[in-house]
């Protein structure tokens, strides 16, 4: 038989206390005292209650969501990203609702706005499309990943550390000139310290550098053709040079590595390669990877800790916000491979 729904009355009618006191239990347990509070719970269980969510988030607004806004699942780091912060469910009981993001303000203003209908008790953001003093106007717990974030709380890695011990170790393996290719983004962005320390090692071991910026679009089409031509054109330029190869993302890399082997057969000795990420793809490549290992389940959790931290502050009766935005780095980590000595 179908077992009949326990409500607030039967539950009620079972301890002897009040709908009212019920209520109070579901909503606001700390007015009651612990004894009455096990005295409910254990009533509970024996009845069989089954929690309904629903009515949950309608009687206190909370709705145990976190909205999340990624740029797009193209880039390996943001799907292993994403990976990682829905798995955080075990730890903080926290369910999520996710957009990819299209590059387009007024877009992801709709897609915000969606979330918030949905009562979401945090965000976490990994687009750079709105700015922080925008996400920070919305009135809610925000925690950015590799983005601007001036005005809220984020979790970056330490990017220039990790380009430098990139560049440091090409010139280790006596590379004629180096050659850093990025996207086109601006100057506040957190990882545009990949490119400023790139430059910098380079300057103070009076390398020979190239440092190509190209806006590759968000598909593998786009990021092939234009990939395929910046290898042709270097690989013709630099003709009889070892050349290192430091490249922004594994994903990029792993294209770059694919052209070489497409052309040579194998990976030729006048050409290493370093990526940055860390994503499966550099390790699962034809040749693996060497890359500069962004801790991402290191990121992921740091980013929910600061979240459920000002979550659970919002949570009380007198919330009393951060004074300042806490922002975290996290150090990276040079994993050798078989594309460098």
């Amino acid at each position: 038989m179908e077992r009949k729904k326990v409500t607030f009355a039967d539950i009620a009618k079972y301890t002897n206390f009040s709908k009212t006191t019920i209520s109070r239990y579901f909503n606001n347990p700390d007015s009651l005292t612990l004894e009455n509070q096990e005295k409910i719970a254990k009533a509970l269980e024996e009845l069989g209650y089954q929690k309904n969510k629903l009515a949950k988030v309608l009687a206190n607004g909370k709705s145990e969501f976190v909205g999340i806004i990624i740029p797009n699942l193209y880039f390996h780091y943001y799907s292993e990203m994403l990976n990682k912060i829905l798995a955080s469910y075990e730890e903080y009981n926290y369910k999520f609702l996710v957009f990819i993001g299209n590059h387009k303000k007024e877009v992801e203003r709709k897609y915000i706005q969606e979330l918030l209908a949905y009562k979401i008790e945090g965000l976490i953001v990994l687009s750079n499309t709105i700015s922080s003093e925008e996400l920070k106007s919305y009135n809610i717990p925000v925690v950015t990943i590799e983005r601007e974030a001036k005005y809220v709380c984020s979790v970056d890695t330490d990017n220039y550390t990790g380009a430098s011990e990139a560049t440091d170790l090409l010139i280790k393996n006596n590379c004629d000139v180096l050659i850093h290719i990025n996207n086109i983004f601006p100057e506040y962005v957190p990882s545009y310290d990949r490119i400023r320390a790139f430059i910098d090692v380079c300057d103070n071991n009076n390398a020979k550098y190239e440092l190509i910026r190209e806006n590759f679009g968000y598909n593998y089409e786009s990021v092939f053709a234009k990939m395929q031509n910046i290898f042709n054109e270097i690989d013709e330029k630099y003709l009889g040079q070892k050349k290192g190869i430091f490249l922004s993302n594994d994903t990029y890399a792993n294209i770059f590595l694919n052209l070489v082997i497409q052309k040579y057969g194998n990976l030729p000795e006048h050409y290493r390669i370093v990526g940055f990420d860390n994503s499966p793809i550099a390790s699962e490549a034809v040749v693996p990877i060497t890359t500069i290992a962004q801790q991402i389940d290191k990121i992921a959790n740091t980013a929910m800790d600061l979240l459920v931290l000002q979550m659970t502050e919002m949570k009380k009766r007198k919330p009393i916000p951060l004074k300042e935005p806490i922002h975290k780095q996290i150090a990276p980590v040079l994993i050798k491979r078989n594309t460098t000595d």
